[in-house]
């Protein structure tokens, strides 16, 4: 739902992966792009993943964790887009078997039911991605209509470096 200045609102779910601390690149491109920004972060990356005080100034906006009271106000409108990053393997495992133990995975699973475009960019490392498990949720998930950007690892390459996180090609793949 767009907000009342015009502008589309984001959700950007944050999951505890160690290149969560720079999440604030993706939020810095969406709002360069003129989107409104709301975060949802797992309640593990709420534990030092990334600065949580930082992505609030920079949001305006409180950081949601947990599932609000009956009663209180939505803190954010219905989102235009959902964007998660990084996306662990434990996240998109239990999205994809509708698991919604926490708010950000709760989330993504009624985003589904909205229509509204979702993209995910993976950090799972190599031994986990092997998992059977894995593959068929990304399969599953695909097939709900979610677009996925290149894997990730976090893996050092041949060279020693750490590969770039592409934290603005999710907002490309909104398109």
């Amino acid at each position: 739902m767009t907000e009342p200045d015009g502008k589309p609102f984001l959700y950007v779910v944050v999951c505890a992966a160690g290149i969560a601390a720079d999440v604030s690149r993706l939020i810095a491109a969406a709002q360069a792009r003129d989107w409104e920004v709301g975060v949802i972060a797992t309640p593990v990356a709420m534990n030092g993943f990334f600065d949580t005080a930082a992505v609030e100034a920079q949001t305006g906006r409180r950081i949601r964790s947990a599932w609000r009271s009956p009663g209180d106000p939505r803190p954010f409108p219905p989102p235009d887009a959902v964007v998660v990053a990084p996306a662990t393997f434990n996240t998109v495992n239990k999205w994809a078997a509708g698991l919604a133990d926490t708010l950000a995975v709760a989330t993504l699973c009624e985003t589904y039911g909205l229509g509204v475009p979702i993209v995910a960019l993976p950090c799972v490392s190599d031994v986990l991605a092997a998992h059977p498990a894995y593959n068929d949720s990304l399969i599953r998930l695909r097939a709900m209509g979610v677009r996925f950007g290149e894997p990730y690892s976090g893996e050092p390459g041949e060279d020693g470096t750490r590969p770039e996180f592409e934290w603005e090609r999710a907002l490309d793949l909104l398109g």
